[in-house]
Protein backbone atom coordinates (compact mmCIF):
# COMPACT_ATOMS: atom_id res chain seq x y z
CA UNK A 1 0.00 0.00 0.00
CA UNK A 2 1.89 3.26 -1.20
CA UNK A 3 2.08 6.29 1.06
CA UNK A 4 2.34 10.02 0.58
CA UNK A 5 3.54 11.94 3.65
CA UNK A 6 1.25 15.35 3.20
CA UNK A 7 2.92 17.17 6.19
CA UNK A 8 5.84 19.63 6.93
CA UNK A 9 9.11 18.10 8.83
CA UNK A 10 9.07 19.90 12.38
CA UNK A 11 12.41 21.78 12.11
CA UNK A 12 14.26 24.25 15.23
CA UNK A 13 13.15 27.66 15.36
CA UNK A 14 11.27 27.34 12.32
CA UNK A 15 7.85 29.38 11.39
CA UNK A 16 4.63 28.06 10.89
CA UNK A 17 2.18 30.73 11.35
CA UNK A 18 2.91 34.57 11.45
CA UNK A 19 3.56 35.95 15.33
CA UNK A 20 4.07 32.82 16.87
CA UNK A 21 7.49 31.73 17.63
CA UNK A 22 9.54 28.79 16.23
CA UNK A 23 9.94 25.26 18.52
CA UNK A 24 12.91 25.25 20.38
CA UNK A 25 14.17 21.55 20.36
CA UNK A 26 17.40 20.59 22.49
CA UNK A 27 18.30 17.68 24.20
CA UNK A 28 17.31 16.93 27.54
CA UNK A 29 19.35 13.86 28.03
CA UNK A 30 22.69 13.95 25.33
CA UNK A 31 24.37 10.72 24.30
CA UNK A 32 27.29 12.08 25.71
CA UNK A 33 25.50 12.69 29.45
CA UNK A 34 23.92 9.37 29.11
CA UNK A 35 26.90 6.96 28.72
CA UNK A 36 27.43 7.54 32.74
CA UNK A 37 24.06 6.46 33.82
CA UNK A 38 24.45 3.02 31.19
CA UNK A 39 26.71 -0.26 31.35
CA UNK A 40 30.07 0.53 28.89
CA UNK A 41 29.04 0.95 25.26
CA UNK A 42 25.47 1.74 26.14
CA UNK A 43 23.66 5.46 24.90
CA UNK A 44 20.64 6.69 24.78
CA UNK A 45 19.31 10.10 23.31
CA UNK A 46 16.09 11.74 24.97
CA UNK A 47 14.88 14.74 23.47
CA UNK A 48 13.19 18.01 24.64
CA UNK A 49 10.46 20.28 22.55
CA UNK A 50 9.00 23.12 23.23
CA UNK A 51 6.61 24.88 20.71
CA UNK A 52 2.74 26.30 20.47
CA UNK A 53 0.50 23.57 19.52
CA UNK A 54 0.12 25.32 16.02
CA UNK A 55 3.41 24.35 14.43
CA UNK A 56 4.10 22.35 11.31
CA UNK A 57 1.23 20.82 9.66
CA UNK A 58 -1.67 20.54 12.68
CA UNK A 59 -5.57 19.48 13.05
CA UNK A 60 -7.84 21.99 14.52
CA UNK A 61 -10.48 20.73 17.11
CA UNK A 62 -13.85 22.21 17.91
CA UNK A 63 -11.98 23.27 21.24
CA UNK A 64 -9.35 25.55 19.20
CA UNK A 65 -12.64 27.72 18.67
CA UNK A 66 -14.93 27.07 21.30
CA UNK A 67 -14.65 26.51 25.15
CA UNK A 68 -17.39 23.59 25.08
CA UNK A 69 -15.92 21.83 21.81
CA UNK A 70 -14.42 18.61 21.76
CA UNK A 71 -10.06 18.85 22.56
CA UNK A 72 -8.13 16.24 20.98
CA UNK A 73 -8.61 13.73 23.60
CA UNK A 74 -12.25 13.40 22.66
CA UNK A 75 -11.87 13.63 18.69
CA UNK A 76 -13.02 9.58 17.45
CA UNK A 77 -10.57 8.11 15.41
CA UNK A 78 -12.61 7.47 12.54
CA UNK A 79 -12.79 10.98 12.19
CA UNK A 80 -9.12 11.07 11.94
CA UNK A 81 -7.86 8.23 10.55
CA UNK A 82 -8.42 6.12 7.17
CA UNK A 83 -10.84 8.54 6.27
CA UNK A 84 -11.88 8.22 2.21
CA UNK A 85 -11.20 11.48 0.38
CA UNK A 86 -11.61 13.89 -2.45
CA UNK A 87 -8.76 16.43 -3.89
CA UNK A 88 -10.29 19.33 -4.94
CA UNK A 89 -8.50 22.15 -6.77
CA UNK A 90 -9.14 25.24 -5.27
CA UNK A 91 -6.05 27.77 -7.36
CA UNK A 92 -3.51 29.53 -5.80
CA UNK A 93 -5.31 32.76 -5.80
CA UNK A 94 -8.33 34.51 -3.37
CA UNK A 95 -11.03 32.94 -1.94
CA UNK A 96 -12.12 29.31 -2.94
CA UNK A 97 -15.85 29.29 -2.69
CA UNK A 98 -19.09 26.90 -2.71
CA UNK A 99 -18.84 26.08 -6.76
CA UNK A 100 -15.18 24.17 -6.28
CA UNK A 101 -17.12 21.42 -4.44
CA UNK A 102 -20.48 21.16 -6.20
CA UNK A 103 -21.03 18.09 -8.04
CA UNK A 104 -18.61 16.28 -5.60
CA UNK A 105 -19.65 13.30 -3.37
CA UNK A 106 -18.72 14.56 0.02
CA UNK A 107 -20.40 12.60 2.56
CA UNK A 108 -18.01 11.10 5.01
CA UNK A 109 -15.05 12.26 3.08
CA UNK A 110 -11.96 13.85 4.20
CA UNK A 111 -11.88 16.95 1.80
CA UNK A 112 -8.52 18.49 0.79
CA UNK A 113 -8.02 21.59 -0.54
CA UNK A 114 -4.77 21.78 -3.17
CA UNK A 115 -3.62 25.47 -3.67
CA UNK A 116 -0.06 25.05 -3.98
CA UNK A 117 0.41 27.77 -1.74
CA UNK A 118 2.78 25.29 0.47
CA UNK A 119 5.59 25.91 -2.64
CA UNK A 120 6.38 29.28 -0.59
CA UNK A 121 6.45 27.40 2.75
CA UNK A 122 9.45 28.87 4.72
CA UNK A 123 9.30 32.32 2.69
CA UNK A 124 7.60 35.58 4.09
CA UNK A 125 5.63 35.01 1.08
CA UNK A 126 3.53 31.79 2.61
CA UNK A 127 2.58 34.10 5.67
CA UNK A 128 0.62 36.49 3.59
CA UNK A 129 -2.30 37.12 0.92
CA UNK A 130 -3.06 33.47 1.34
CA UNK A 131 -5.53 31.36 -0.67
CA UNK A 132 -8.45 30.49 1.62
CA UNK A 133 -12.18 28.99 1.68
CA UNK A 134 -15.06 31.47 1.66
CA UNK A 135 -17.80 31.22 4.65
CA UNK A 136 -20.33 29.78 2.03
CA UNK A 137 -17.73 27.42 0.76
CA UNK A 138 -17.65 25.97 4.89
CA UNK A 139 -21.53 26.42 5.34
CA UNK A 140 -21.73 23.91 2.28
CA UNK A 141 -19.47 21.97 2.94
CA UNK A 142 -21.49 21.47 6.31
CA UNK A 143 -24.30 20.45 4.35
CA UNK A 144 -22.69 17.61 2.39
CA UNK A 145 -21.39 16.16 5.38
CA UNK A 146 -17.75 16.42 4.77
CA UNK A 147 -15.66 14.59 8.18
CA UNK A 148 -12.47 16.35 7.75
CA UNK A 149 -11.15 19.77 5.82
CA UNK A 150 -7.55 20.00 5.16
CA UNK A 151 -5.62 22.98 2.97
CA UNK A 152 -2.15 23.87 1.80
CA UNK A 153 -2.22 27.20 2.92
CA UNK A 154 -1.07 28.67 5.94
CA UNK A 155 -4.81 29.47 7.26
CA UNK A 156 -8.30 27.84 6.04
CA UNK A 157 -9.63 31.43 6.68
CA UNK A 158 -8.71 34.40 4.54
CA UNK A 159 -5.71 36.01 7.51
CA UNK A 160 -7.30 39.56 7.04
CA UNK A 161 -10.50 38.60 7.98
CA UNK A 162 -10.61 38.18 11.81
CA UNK A 163 -14.06 36.70 12.38
CA UNK A 164 -12.30 33.70 10.85
CA UNK A 165 -15.98 32.58 9.29
CA UNK A 166 -14.24 29.21 8.12
CA UNK A 167 -13.09 27.91 11.48
CA UNK A 168 -16.32 28.87 13.26
CA UNK A 169 -18.45 27.10 11.02
CA UNK A 170 -16.38 23.70 10.12
CA UNK A 171 -15.31 23.24 13.80
CA UNK A 172 -18.90 24.80 15.04
CA UNK A 173 -20.26 21.24 13.37
CA UNK A 174 -17.53 19.43 14.76
CA UNK A 175 -15.58 18.91 11.42
CA UNK A 176 -11.59 18.82 12.26
CA UNK A 177 -9.85 21.44 10.15
CA UNK A 178 -6.16 19.85 9.26
CA UNK A 179 -4.01 23.35 7.98
CA UNK A 180 -0.13 23.61 6.33
CA UNK A 181 -0.56 20.22 4.48
CA UNK A 182 1.90 20.01 1.46
CA UNK A 183 2.67 17.85 -1.61
CA UNK A 184 -0.84 17.54 -2.67
CA UNK A 185 -0.34 17.48 -5.88
CA UNK A 186 0.39 13.75 -6.81
CA UNK A 187 -3.02 12.61 -5.35
CA UNK A 188 -5.78 11.59 -7.28
CA UNK A 189 -9.19 13.37 -7.97
CA UNK A 190 -10.54 10.33 -5.45
CA UNK A 191 -9.77 6.95 -4.93
CA UNK A 192 -7.23 7.57 -1.63
CA UNK A 193 -7.48 7.65 2.21
CA UNK A 194 -6.76 10.11 4.43
CA UNK A 195 -5.12 9.91 7.99
CA UNK A 196 -3.99 12.65 10.06
CA UNK A 197 -3.95 11.86 13.85
CA UNK A 198 -2.69 13.60 17.04
CA UNK A 199 -1.92 12.74 20.68
CA UNK A 200 -4.37 12.52 22.80
CA UNK A 201 -3.88 15.62 24.50
CA UNK A 202 -6.84 16.88 27.03
CA UNK A 203 -7.40 20.60 27.08
CA UNK A 204 -6.07 21.09 23.88
CA UNK A 205 -7.64 22.09 20.86
CA UNK A 206 -4.79 22.07 18.10
CA UNK A 207 -1.55 19.96 17.77
CA UNK A 208 0.92 18.61 14.78
CA UNK A 209 0.33 15.61 12.94
CA UNK A 210 1.86 13.11 10.81
CA UNK A 211 -0.61 13.90 7.76
CA UNK A 212 -1.03 11.17 5.17
CA UNK A 213 -2.17 9.53 2.63
CA UNK A 214 -3.23 5.69 1.23
CA UNK A 215 -2.84 5.09 -2.17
Amino acid sequence: MPFLDLSHTIEHGMTTYPGLPGPLICDFLSREASRALYAPGVEFHIGKIEMVANTGTYVDSPFHRYADGKDLSALPLESLAGLEAVLIDGGRQGGVGREAFTGQDLRGKAVLVRTGWDVHWGTPAYLERNPFLTAEAAEYLVTQGAALVGIDSVNIDDLRDRARPVHSVLLGAEIPIVEHLRGLGPLPAAGFRFTAVPPKVAGFGTWPVRAFATL
